[in-house]
């Protein structure tokens, strides 16, 4: 059986070392839950916050083939939870994922004149309670804040800043968790309006009201153009790592 852990303490041996700030936020109880098989003495669980499983501990089939509904990516910290997921998802497809390091010193005045470099008819926002219902109207930016649950609850807890064009928005950066010590980031840009450096100005005016607010905002790179977006305000690669996409029900049984 599976149980959702609430005293997540229990589990803080099994995730120690694995610098993933999806992680710090399920372990901390600010969003995203842990899932285990055995809530006394957890030898394995999983920390699940967003559309992301983290899986640690003891290699566990009955946690693994129960994933949470809908599309999730899977992330073994060994590759024995890497063998038995793609047993227990034979379809699942393995992608590799760029974690970015965690003690990055910004230069400030280096993200101002990104600032500057905004063109003319966009405008640079701070996601607010109207900006927050345009942002769940589009896939594109619904990731911006859904991840939250409530409206509330992002006001509250996330930050972000979007680009809008013609009362639009076309480019943002935001909190796609958060956890006590800062943010990790989402960005994406519209299609139509990409090659347009949005996303560097976009994410370098979220960093900058992180840093305003003593917040860290966290990184984690989906592809290699993510790498090099992360490089251009001041990021550097740490360690690649694999990932299972994992869509809908699928399982073997």
């Amino acid at each position: 059986m599976i149980y959702e852990l609430k005293e997540t303490s229990k589990v803080l041996p099994l995730f120690e070392g694995w610098p993933e700030t999806l992680i710090y936020s399920c372990l901390q109880n600010i969003m995203g839950k842990v899932f285990v098989t055995d809530p006394v003495n957890p030898r394995s669980a999983m920390a699940f916050a967003g559309c992301f499983g983290f899986y640690a501990g003891d290699p566990d089939r009955e946690l693994v083939i129960h994933k949470p509904a809908g599309f999730v990516i899977m992330v073994p910290r060994t590759e024995e939870w890497a063998s038995m997921i793609e047993e227990c998802f034979p379809s699942a497809k393995r992608v590799k994922r760029y974690a970015i390091r965690k003690d990055t010193r910004f230069d400030p005045a280096a993200l101002h004149k990104e600032l500057d470099k905004l063109p003319e008819g966009y405008e640079l926002r701070e996601i607010d309670s109207a900006l927050y219902d345009l942002c769940l109207k589009n896939p594109v930016t619904s990731d911006f804040v859904s991840s939250f649950g409530s409206k509330e609850k992002y006001l509250d807890l996330g930050r972000g800043m979007v680009i809008t064009k013609d009362g639009r928005i076309v480019s943002g950066a935001s909190s796609y968790t958060r956890y006590r010590e800062g943010i990790e980031i989402e960005v994406d840009t519209v299609e139509s309006e990409r090659r347009k450096h949005l996303a560097t100005i976009v994410c370098a005016a979220l960093i900058l009201r992180c840093l305003k607010e003593g917040l860290y905002p966290s990184w984690d790179a989906q592809n290699m153009n993510s790498v090099r977006l992360a490089e251009k305000l001041g990021y550097e690669l740490d360690y690649e790592y694999a990932a299972y996409e994992v869509a809908g029900e699928e399982r073997t049984h």
